[in-house]
């Protein structure tokens, strides 16, 4: 992570204040996690993150910290060029490309800090125009709890049990999950786990209702469960009762459920999107695949065993624990405000 920002005539970077910033109690940690915090006068930061915002905020919200000479942090929380990856060439990306040139660019450039949450939304914020100078990777965590944590199932002669969990956009692919598990020759159940939502306003609804078409058209609807719409405390259950995690998504800044499968010991076979580069390590953690099927189908193969499944998981589980931890989590951010 790069610390540190020059300071200019039109911003207040680089500025030491006479209070240095402290570790937040329980109720700050709390916010932070959420992407709430606002840290005091005291710290002397003004924090935005994007998604929080309404839209035509992230300016008044500079000006207001220039006037009272508080440097300006924004999280881009995936905002920058996502909209290319899943919208055609064309008008439907107009209102994008509009908003950003009204609003949210001339403020990302502007920010004494800009705040991504991987590798690949680091190259975005490049590509957008953030000078490298003011970005900062820092992830969302994820609360490890490592009392409760069962021990995976090796049932050598249950059925393989696959499982997405996540929006349910067609930027996500979850046809390419079906094709690739209509090809297995060995028993298998797959469930996804999440609601129908649309990647943006430009994408036609009805997705959900064509996978379950796909699924009777390829033959393997007995053998698919779309589980709808689940409430944050139950995830944890869907997570430990499947043996393979898979997220053929085609554009993540981050992606939280890659995350959460992670941390419950579930192997992962994933695009190259969000954090599964920094989360995967070929054959060792998971596997990172192309849009194809056939490519799919061969490393879900690969991961039948129920002894290297949990060799995979248990390594999966320490990476999560030595890099997005919450209480590092927490003290990169710290870091970042007592560097302004």
């Amino acid at each position: 992570m790069r610390r540190g920002s020059h300071a200019s005539s039109e911003r207040p970077c680089g500025r030491h204040f006479r209070h240095p910033i402290e570790r937040p109690g329980p109720g700050d940690a709390v916010l932070l996690r959420a992407g709430l915090i606002r840290p005091t006068e005291t710290a002397g930061v003004r924090y935005s993150p994007q998604s929080q915002l309404p839209q035509l905020s992230f300016r008044l919200r500079f000006f207001f910290a220039s006037r009272r000479g508080k440097p300006f942090v924004l999280n881009t929380h995936g905002s920058l060029l996502g909209f290319e990856k899943y919208l055609p060439p064309g008008w439907r990306q107009w209102p994008y490309r509009l908003y950003d040139a009204l609003t949210f660019r001339q403020t990302a450039r502007k920010a004494c800090a800009v705040i991504v949450s991987s590798k690949m939304e680091y190259q975005d914020a490049l590509e957008f125009g953030i000078d490298r100078n003011r970005l900062h990777i820092i992830p969302m965590g994820i609360d490890l709890d490592e009392g409760t944590l069962p021990s995976p199932s090796r049932i050598h002669d249950a059925p393989l049990h696959l499982l997405f969990v996540g929006r349910i956009a067609r930027v996500r692919r979850v046809e390419l999950l079906l094709q690739a598990a209509a090809r297995l020759t060995f028993p298998w159940r797959a469930t996804i786990v999440g609601g129908e939502a649309q990647t943006s306003s430009m994408s036609p609804p009805g997705y959900v209702r064509e996978l379950v078409h796909l699924a009777e058209t390829l033959g393997i609807r007995d053998k698919v469960h779309f589980a709808g719409s689940q409430p944050p405390d139950q995830l944890r259950s869907w997570y430990r009762a499947a043996d393979i995690f898979i997220y053929p998504s085609l554009y993540e800044n981050f992606s939280q459920p890659l995350l959460e499968a992670a941390a419950e010991r579930l192997p992962i076979i994933s695009t190259r999107v969000g954090i599964a580069p920094e989360l995967i390590r070929e054959g060792e953690t998971g596997f990172i695949v192309t849009g194809d099927p056939a490519s799919l189908a061969s490393r879900i193969e690969m991961l039948k065993d129920p002894d290297v499944r949990h060799t995979m998981g248990n390594r999966l589980r320490q990476r999560v624990k030595e890099q997005f931890g919450w209480d590092q989590i927490i003290d990169r951010y710290l870091d970042l405000y007592q560097s302004l």
